[in-house]
């Protein structure tokens, strides 16, 4: 009996183990919509910059969550998209460049996603037909963030605001 519970402990520690090491599957913008081509889903964006010290922070409390990890993969694609990249990028058959301002610039695509109001870290989130749902601004941790992407895969938005969704909210993953 005590081997079969230290077996059961051993196995069950193992598959928390591969949870939290799981990760978000990130795509490039190109490669996004190649994959929108096969089989559509909601999107989201993480605007971010490199000196941003509150994406960092979202990157390892928020993304790195087993339950958010786990949620993301199975109901969006995932982009990460550096506003600040001096790369000319191609979206939706237009091509977006840097701007230059000043000591730092954006990249066009940046602006036009987050409908001009560039703060970092914003997610943008994105219909299945590449349309922008809601651009939303500021570090969200994992139990935020998941009423969030909840409230918008399972199309509550187009039912009811979100301040109600939230009321009567459910965690999913039981986040602290």
């Amino acid at each position: 009996m005590k081997k079969l519970i230290l077996l059961l402990f051993i196995g069950s520690s193992g598959l928390w183990a591969q949870d939290k090491d799981a990760k978000i599957n990130w795509l490039s913008i190109e490669e996004l919509e190649a994959a929108m081509a096969e089989e559509p889903r909601k999107v989201f964006v993480d605007l971010f910059t490199d000196w941003c010290t509150w994406c960092h922070k979202m990157d390892k409390a928020t993304f790195q969550h087993p339950g958010i990890v786990e949620y993301i993969n199975a109901n969006y694609y995932a982009v990460k998209l550096n506003a600040e990249t001096k790369d000319t990028l191609h979206f939706r058959g237009q091509e977006f460049v840097y701007v230059a301002q000043g000591r730092r610039g954006y990249n066009e695509l940046a602006a036009v996603l987050a409908n001009g109001r560039l703060s970092y870290p914003t997610i943008v989130y994105l219909d299945e037909n590449l349309d922008v749902i809601q651009p939303v601004p500021g570090y969200m941790d994992p139990k935020s963030f998941e009423q969030v992407v909840t409230y918008l895969a399972g199309n509550h938005y187009q039912e009811q605001p979100f301040e109600q969704y939230k009321k009567n909210y459910q965690l999913v993953y039981s986040l602290k």
